[in-house]
């Protein structure tokens, strides 16, 4: 592990804070040293308060910020007198911590302190670091891990048996630091948990971390235990129903729709096919930290109701001895290890399931590290049950409110790089859904750049470039719900007797069979939604009101109109609903070039600006606006309709 200290770079982190920041984010770039918000630094900075008068204050990472990214405002100042005199009780029920920290805070509006604030403000040094660092948990996790680190460190770090976090482990460090801790101590390592780092200045507690994690690295190295091979065989590929299928269990036993994320590389695939993989995956999780986002054990293969009931006696052998009454949790498995698949995370979103599989990419490391030591062996089953379990996460969940309304689903949404289908990604986002977005256009691939969004190039007249794009959402999402079926060509103005037949074919091949490709492929993956599926289709003003010189594309929008109305016939009994939107004038979109909508106003010896809002309320209709509707069409307000025609025109006197 190397430095990444760069003078010129923390020249540019000014303020009191400036220091802090940028080491924190130094640490938050090193994956293997924590993840997505794992981790917490501190920095004790002396003051003057309102009154000209010098105090301590603590400022320590707030809940809810990652170290990679964190600014100034993610520290939240406490008073540290306060906060050291904490440690001395005898006693202090978590949420009694969380008071005597959020009461003590000298900023209002600062995010609440972690709840490692305590053992923060009792190591006497400016600047804290504490990770989760892989390396250290390979060696702790492996037996004798007290007796290796010692080895390792020597008297340059404290050693703490493993403790929960919060309260109970800063009044044990508070005792045990002062006698342990040696002239030459830099660290403290907290068994199954992770390491501290300390020092006068940033860049010295910075670079003390990298050193004592290098020096786990070299030990295991030295024991050859760092690096391993995986086997390049791959399984065939799990069909994406078989996936559909599987996410869909997940769901119903979480009781809402969930995002599963599938992974079949190398690494996964060799874990899950490893001839130990029931024994090292069932003993828990590198760090109990992980428990929260992950439960404790992954499901084996693809028995949800197995992997519930299992769940459930867990459950019910721990609670009674938690120290209050516990409201269990959903018993659907949150990681599945398959021989086929490799790995699967679910989450109730896009971010949550990358997380999960990110997570256990780094077990996967410190198992076979520790393994290869002699032995991977995790905290018992009550430590993890009071994580999960912990009194500070259920009064978390019991205040959440209500997540957006597709939480947990996924659109399909073709012709999406413009127009109406960028719109309808922008609204189903917005609503939380995650979203697979298809068009002709390669742009597509990098306009969302963000976890929830897989942008694929798909020309929807090849029906196998069709099966690819389904296979990649589906390996990404785990399944589709809705599907906006918006993707179109509008030729140019000709009348019938002057229509190409290439003209013709190439607008019903686009318009009308390509939408029906779509629709077979999804129909397996949309009788699986939880909620039922749903496709909306985008179709034309000119379905009940054909236009003069647009024949080829009437005719088009009219056949796939009677597709809509079949599908919702044949499929009502699958609980999908299929309804469809007419636009009219919208302008903003791909299909109107200047030149065709010169075309289109001189066949109504129009101007363009009169062609524009042609239309009763006088009014330009936007892609946003069909696209909120369609959105809404998906959603429960809709829930009881199908096959309905909804115009979106401002109103046109020929369809009234």
């Amino acid at each position: 592990m190397k430095s990444l200290w760069d003078d010129a770079e923390a020249a540019r982190f000014g303020g009191p804070l400036g220091p802090r920041v940028y080491t924190s984010r130094l640490l938050g770039r090193d994956k293997s040293l924590v993840l997505h918000g794992g981790g917490n630094t501190s920095v004790k900075l002396r003051e003057s308060n309102l009154f000209g008068e010098d105090e301590d204050v603590l400022y320590v990472k707030g809940s809810g910020w990652d170290l990679e990214t964190i600014e100034p405002a993610g520290f939240t100042p406490v008073a540290l007198a306060h906060v050291r005199r904490l440690a001395g009780l005898p006693s202090l029920p978590d949420p009694q911590m969380v008071n005597e920290l959020n009461t003590h805070m000298l900023r209002a509006g600062a995010p609440s302190p972690s709840v490692e604030t305590i053992l923060h403000a009792i190591l006497p040094h400016p600047y804290v670091d504490h990770t989760h660092a892989d390396a250290v948990l390979s060696v702790s996790n492996a037996p004798e891990g007290e007796k290796r680190i010692r080895e390792i460190y020597g008297g340059r770090v404290v050693v703490i048996p493993y403790i929960m976090a919060g309260f109970d482990l800063a009044a044990h460090c508070a005792r045990e630091f002062p006698r342990q801790a040696t002239p030459s101590c830099i660290g403290m390592v907290l068994l199954s948990h992770g390491i501290f780092s300390f020092g006068a200045d940033a860049r010295e507690s910075y670079e003390r971390m990298i050193e004592l994690v290098s020096q786990a690295e070299e030990y295991l190295q030295k024991k050859k235990a760092w690096h391993f091979s995986f086997s390049s065989e791959q399984p065939p590929a799990a069909k994406r129903e078989e996936i559909a299928s599987l996410r869909r269990s997940i769901a119903g036993e979480a009781g809402v729709p969930v995002i599963l994320k599938t992974t079949e590389n190398r690494k996964f695939v060799a874990f899950a096919r490893h001839p130990d993989a029931a024994r090292l995956s069932q003993k828990g999780p590198a760090t109990p930290d992980h428990v929260i986002r992950t439960k404790p054990l992954p499901m084996l293969g693809r028995d949800v109701t197995g992997y519930a009931k299992k769940y459930r006696e867990y459950f019910e052998r721990q609670a009674p001895h938690a120290k209050d009454r516990k409201t269990m949790l959903d018993a659907a498995p949150r990681m599945v290890l398959d021989p086929q698949l490799g790995f699967a995370a679910a989450g109730r979103t896009a971010r949550e399931a990358q997380i999960v599989e990110d997570l256990y990419d780094h077990t996967i490391d410190v198992i076979l590290r520790a393994e290869a030591l002699g032995g991977w062996r995790a905290v018992g089953e009550r430590d993890l049950f009071d994580i999960e379990y912990w009194d500070l996460e259920q009064a978390k969940l019991r205040k959440a409110g209500s997540p957006p309304v597709f939480t947990g689903e996924v659109a399909l949404v073709t012709g999406a790089a413009s127009g109406i289908g960028k719109a309808c990604v922008e609204s189903f986002l917005a609503r939380g859904a995650a979203v697979i977005a298809l068009d002709v256009n390669p742009a597509i691939e990098t306009m969302w750049p963000r976890v929830d969004v897989l942008g694929v190039t798909c020309d929807l007249i090849d029906a196998k470039a069709i099966e690819s794009s389904l296979d990649q959402g589906v390996k990404r999402f785990g399944g589709i719900d809705m599907l906006v079926l918006n993707a179109g060509i509008f030729p140019s103005s000709q009348p019938i007797q002057e229509i190409a037949a290439q003209t013709w074919k190439g607008t019903m091949a686009v318009n009308v069979e390509a939408n029906l490709a779509v629709m077979q492929m999804c129909h397996p993956l949309l009788k699986l939604a939880l909620r039922g599926g749903r496709i909306v289709v985008i179709g034309s003003k000119n379905v009940p009101a054909p236009g003069p010189g647009a024949a080829a594309y009437s005719a088009s929008k009219a056949a796939l109109n009677q597709l809509a109305r079949v599908a919702a016939l044949e499929w009502a009994k699958d609980g999908i609903r299929i309804n469809s939107l007419h636009p009219n004038a919208v302008y903003d979109t791909a299909l109107w070039t200047d030149e065709v909508l010169a075309s289109r106003a001189r066949a109504y010896h129009l101007t363009v600006e009169q062609y524009r809002k042609n239309n009763l309320l006088k009014q330009e209709v936007s892609s946003r606006d069909v696209a909120e509707l369609a959105a809404e069409m998906c959603g429960p307000l809709f829930a009881k309709t199908t096959a309905a025609q909804v115009p979106v025109d401002g109103g046109n006197e020929r369809v009234v």
